[in-house]
């Protein structure tokens, strides 16, 4: 039923780009998301993950002050840019004089500030190439919809980077159905970024217009923010979840009782409920490419040695059981 071999690890395909099964989310690697971190430990963590396997490492211009997270990355894969595709995104981190387009979120601040104006698409670009230390990215979101553009503009703006080989392929994050097909009319979509984890169900109409259109799917937070590795008892100060209401504390505890019986299932497979929980996305669609993000070497490791996990159709439906029956207090992580 279970092999957590640590070979190479198979890969998918994202549109046009072949990937690891597992990526790694680099998110996690710059302080005030989950508290401080320096960057010999966010090194470290980065490639222990290449080692380990992962070939897409996703990034955003917007993770940590000034680009931090980026920087990071490019100096921590240099000498070994070939042998990773990076994906990062753009219109979170906005250049002064850039008027921010507030995008609505389920976190207690309320909103983001994004920007996905056409006009501003090249210079987003240039200035993660810069922090990357690289000539080309090979998978480019719009990290956000911008709610006062239409995606379709934003997208076009994207296409000319292709065209001129700056960029490798387009992806779309935090999108609907419908936005879907409307930027993929424009110019073919490889992957699409979504929240969808065991305690964040995909939304169907999503799932069925990617893959009618052949768009992979990357979800974002696939072990709900660390919740679903079954160690998260409390957050502290800088600690991003703070601001999500699942993670208050009467919220944390209900939803840790609630998902008991998933944690249990893991025991019985001897895998770890992280390792469940990703090989679960694996084998929801084929062309699912989940990114989980650690800062621990040890932990990095095991979680893409669930690559190898192979869930039995009886285990499938036990849990499809456990998490149809499960309610989960405190909305949406977005």
């Amino acid at each position: 039923m279970t092999n957590t071999s640590t070979q190479s690890l198979p890969t998918r395909k994202l549109g046009g780009l072949e990937v690891s099964a597992l990526g790694y989310g680099a998110m996690v690697l710059s302080p005030g998301v989950y508290g401080e971190v320096d960057d010999e430990r966010g090194e470290r963590a980065l490639l222990a993950a290449v080692d380990a396997g992962a070939t897409i490492i996703d990034t955003s211009d917007g993770y940590g002050a000034d680009g931090h997270n980026e920087r990071l990355i490019g100096k921590a894969l240099r000498g070994r840019r070939d042998q990773v595709a990076i994906a990062t995104k753009f219109g979170f981190r906005l250049p002064e004089g850039v008027e921010p387009h507030p995008f609505p979120i389920g976190y207690a601040f309320g909103e983001l500030a994004v920007n996905g104006d056409p006009q501003h698409v090249r210079g987003y670009a240039e200035a993660s190439l810069r922090c990357l230390e690289t000539d080309y990215i090979d998978l480019y979101y719009p990290h956000f919809p911008d709610p006062r553009i239409p995606l379709e503009d934003t997208v076009g703006a994207v296409a000319e980077l292709i065209g001129e080989g700056l960029v490798r392929h387009l992806g779309l994050s935090n999108v609907t159905a419908a936005q879907l097909r409307a930027a993929h009319a424009v110019h073919p979509v490889s992957a699409v970024q979504i929240e969808w984890s065991m305690w964040k169900p995909a939304e169907p109409e999503l799932l069925a217009a990617a893959r009618e259109l052949g768009v992979g799917l990357v979800p974002w937070s696939p072990l709900g923010a660390g919740f679903l590795t079954g160690t998260v008892g409390q957050v502290t100060d800088g600690d991003f979840r703070q601001n999500a209401p699942r993670f208050d504390a009467a919220n944390l505890k209900a939803n840790n009782d609630r998902f008991a019986p998933v944690r249990g299932v893991a025991q019985e497979l001897d895998i770890t409920p992280a390792q469940l929980a990703l090989a679960w996305l694996l084998h929801q669609d084929p062309n699912v490419v989940p990114i989980p993000g650690s800062r621990t070497p040890k932990h990095i490791e095991e979680n893409l040695a669930a690559a190898h996990v192979r869930l039995d159709a009886d285990v499938l439906g036990r849990l499809e059981r456990i998490l149809g029956e499960t309610e989960v207090e405190g909305g949406t992580l977005l």
